[in-house]
């Protein structure tokens, strides 16, 4: 769920928000984890249910607590909303906004973030199996009414004067109809504003029959709204970028071909200089993925028909094993279609034809030995005669041979059974590549028993063995091999049971060395970098940071096609981060063209060396798009393994993370050491004096909403430029909200019409909080986030465990979640 109230301090936000939404989701029934983050502004609450429940139960169980929930939040401080039905891994395509080279001059960012928010976006919306289309970047364009403090002053006028004025003149009405020679006419006034000069025209106050203008006052000018996110890409500048969402549970190729076809079609309607760059696309991964599974089923069954050639020395016994290959796919194909399994990486690409014409190979070769054994006694047969004795050879030999097929196909069954019962993450991974197999092994049997003894009736010959065939050399250099050891492994039967066992023993303390991992990383042929900066760092700042990243990979490596920066909070804030936190999204070219690194690890070391060259004392992390993103989904952080501290002091829990990164620093295989933000955010405090605002007859709520509409700025109407609308926003002009001496500055206006400077009424000075406070099950926490380089996952986690316990004498309690990602 996503709260946002953009002029809330974090205290507050856990405090009025967070803490109410927890209390109230907590009780519903499926409920697993609960994770919330609380920042200035935004308040997200992720819940986890038990995966039984399904997609929509959940939903709704949620919205019936939502009511309940936002009744305990303060009027004013926002309401509690859920996200998009999609997941972490939903954004299937990722495009920025781009302008060509020459005409770049003729556009700015507030033109191309009204372009996505009016055109790209709202024909985009509707496609099937999108539900979402996320922006990031840019300006939000806003019609501004910028105040003047020191004319207000001059002219004895209040902020609430103004306000009121652009309310009271920004509407329209209706009068019914009035009937006139058999005709209705309608009557409408129509009194919205149109343009800047309409709201400079409006009249705020009127002095001895001398009216003062809006324009008199302040500077009516087209402005852009409080932003806590921006896009940077290609080491060029601001950028736009929308996010295509999936809908959960969608076929995400269907709906990536679906949403390339409709972006062809929006660019038509774009300008021509304007162009839309899908620079991040799921189906690339797909494709990839694919083609993987294409070649590893193809050269499979190839390896399986050669090898069964080879052995067997018939070409006609071979082809009636090599087609149950075929028939077995199509079979668990099918299944797949009736079950809903994807075919992909983990499913398609587990099957083993080997173990699946085991059986057909089995009942084939005794078949074609007794049909051979005969050839003499057949062959001189009439053809009908001939057909007969080979159909009831065919019978004896796989009815005598199909209990030993059928029941080592079974065995191998049996041991998927412990996969399908698996539950959560390693369900969802592991089932449909259990069910898969096991739907091939039942076609197997299936055509054990049904058409290999039809199709070797039918198509294998009485033909004697040729004593001098290559099969044939095989068999017996390999049975002059066999025969000495069986030989002698039964005349030595002590011997051989005593070494079986001593290899037995040896295998499991090998095993105890062996390091672990959860499966492969599967390389996705792209990087995220993650820079971090100091707590409290602008938005200009990083701005600055991202861009010259993205001038160094570019400039050093040319290994990468495109680096696109996503730098805070997107218009949904589905991943919240902060204003100095950024993904530099590194596009790399295929790997033929690659001249600097044979790896991507060797690139990282290198990138990772060229960024700290130029940019010295700036901490940076390599992950993969989906990797972080799976990370993320599965303990609500980013890194391959999370040490998390429990507590309730921020301090302290600082304190104790920096005593964790200072010990584990030197385990091998643990780089990108990283602590989480959760202090030092830097803050103007304004501490009101009640005695001061009792004398003067004023109240807190005034004082707040007068310094909320001076530097945040207030709504007070909206104006439309045909079918866009845009909010028409008031608030002080650009020179007064520059440091904290506006802010003491800012005059509010008592009851008797005196204007009164804040500074007499409160204590205003610079602070430090907390840079956001994050939760799990509804108590605070802190996370020491590692990611793992050139050594196995488990190794590192246990080194660090070790090291972790050996410390945990007074933090409250220590946490080691390990995940890793598909």
């Amino acid at each position: 769920m996503i709260t946002t109230s953009q002029n809330i301090s974090n205290q507050d936000i856990e405090q009025y928000i967070t803490y109410p939404v927890e209390i109230q989701m907590a009780n519903l029934p499926g409920v697993k984890e609960i994770r919330s983050i609380s920042k200035f502004g935004l308040c997200v609450v992720t819940i986890v249910f038990e995966d039984d429940l399904g997609t929509y139960l959940p939903r709704k169980l949620i919205a019936e607590k939502i009511k309940s929930a936002s009744e305990k939040i303060p009027d004013g401080f926002g309401t509690p909303e859920m996200g998009p039905i999609t997941t972490g891994l939903g954004e299937i395509y990722q495009y920025t906004i781009e302008v060509k080279p020459k005409f770049k001059d003729q556009y700015t960012v507030t033109d191309l973030r009204t372009i996505q928010d009016w055109v790209v976006k709202r024909q985009l919306s509707g496609i099937k199996g999108v539900v979402e289309i996320n922006t990031w970047g840019g300006y939000l364009k806003e019609y501004e009414i910028a105040i003047s403090p020191s004319k207000l002053k001059a002219m004895n006028i209040s902020t609430t004067d103004v306000f009121t004025a652009l309310e009271n003149n920004n509407s329209i009405a209706g009068g019914a109809y009035i009937e006139k020679i058999n005709q209705s006419y309608f009557i409408r006034a129509e009194g919205k504003v149109k343009s800047l000069e309409d709201i400079e025209k409006i009249v705020v106050k009127n002095t001895n029959g001398i009216p003062i203008y809006v324009k008199d006052v302040a500077d009516v000018r087209f402005g852009h709204a409080n932003r806590f996110g921006a896009i940077t890409g290609n080491g060029e500048g601001e950028k736009v970028l929308g996010q295509v969402m999936m809908l959960k549970e969608t076929n995400s190729k269907q709906v990536i071909n679906d949403v390339k076809t409709r972006i062809a079609e929006i660019q038509k309607s774009l300008p021509d200089e304007v162009y839309i760059n899908g620079f991040l696309q799921r189906s690339e991964l797909v494709a990839k993925t694919t083609l993987t599974v294409a070649e590893n089923l193809i050269l499979g069954c190839l390896i399986v028909i050669f090898v069964v050639v080879l052995l067997l020395g018939n070409w006609r016994s071979s082809l009636v094993v090599a087609s149950v290959i075929p028939l077995c796919l199509l079979f668990a194909i099918s299944l797949m279609n009736i079950f809903g399994i994807d075919d992909n990486l983990m499913s398609l690409g587990a099957i083993d034809f080997g173990i699946i014409i085991d059986g057909a190979v089995i009942i084939v070769e005794f078949i074609a030995f007794q049909i051979a054994s005969k050839a003499a006694q057949i062959g001189p047969m009439s053809k009908e005669d001939r057909q007969i004795e080979i159909d009831q050879i065919t019978y004896k030999s796989a009815s005598k041979m199909m209990n030993s097929a059928i029941f080592g196909q079974l065995i191998i069954l049996i041991v998927f059974i412990p996969i399908l019962s698996l539950k959560g993450i390693e369900g969802k991974m592991f089932k449909p590549m259990a069910m898969t197999f096991s739907f091939a092994l039942v076609g197997a049997m299936i055509f054990c028993v049904t058409s290999v003894p039809v199709v070797s009736s039918l198509f294998l010959k009485p033909k004697e063995e040729n004593p001098n065939s290559v099969s044939s050399k095989l068999i017996r250099k390999l049975n002059s091999w066999y025969v000495p050891v069986i030989t002698w492994a039964l005349r030595n039967t002590k011997k051989v049971l005593y070494g079986a066992l001593g290899l037995l023993v040896m295998a499991f303390g090998l095993f105890t060395t062996m390091g672990g991992e959860f499966i492969p990383t599967l390389d996705e042929g792209d990087f995220v970098i993650q820079p971090v900066l100091k707590t409290g760092s602008s938005l200009t700042k990083t701005i600055a940071t991202t861009t010259k990243i993205e001038k160094i990979i570019l400039k050093n490596f040319p290994e990468v096609d495109q680096v696109v920066s996503r730098i805070g909070a997107a218009e949904v804030p589905t991943d919240p981060m902060s204003m100095e936190e950024s993904d530099v999204i590194v596009k790399l070219k295929p790997k033929s063209e690659w001249v600097s690194a044979d790896s991507k690890n060797e690139l990282a070391d290198k990138i990772k060396v060229a960024i700290e060259k130029q940019i010295p004392n700036m901490e940076i992390e390599f992950r993969q798009p989906i990797e972080m993103r799976f990370n993320e989904l599965i303990s609500g952080t980013r890194s391959d393994i999370a040490v998390k501290v429990f507590g309730e002091d921020l301090n302290v829990l600082a304190k104790k993370a920096h005593e964790i990164k200072k010990a584990i620093e030197k385990v091998e295989g643990a780089s990108d050491i990283i602590i989480e933000k959760t202090e030092g955010l830097p803050q103007m405090s304004v501490r009101y004096d009640r005695s001061k605002i009792a004398r003067y007859g004023l109240n807190i709520s005034e004082l707040n909403d007068m310094i909320a509409l001076g530097f945040a700025g207030k709504t007070v109407g909206n104006v439309f430029e045909g079918e866009k609308r845009f909010d028409m926003v008031i608030r002080l002009n650009q020179t007064n909200r520059h440091d904290i001496n506006d802010l003491k500055n800012l005059y509010v206006s008592a009851p008797n019409g005196e204007q009164i400077p804040l500074q007499e009424l409160a204590n205003i000075e610079y602070t430090e909080g907390p840079a956001k406070i994050s939760r799990d099950n509804t108590n605070r926490r802190i996370v020491v986030g590692i990611n793992v380089r050139n050594r196995d996952l488990q190794s590192v986690v246990t080194d660090i465990q070790r090291i972790v316990n050996t410390k945990n004498q007074t933090t409250s309690r220590l946490l080691c979640s390990i995940w890793r990602t598909i």
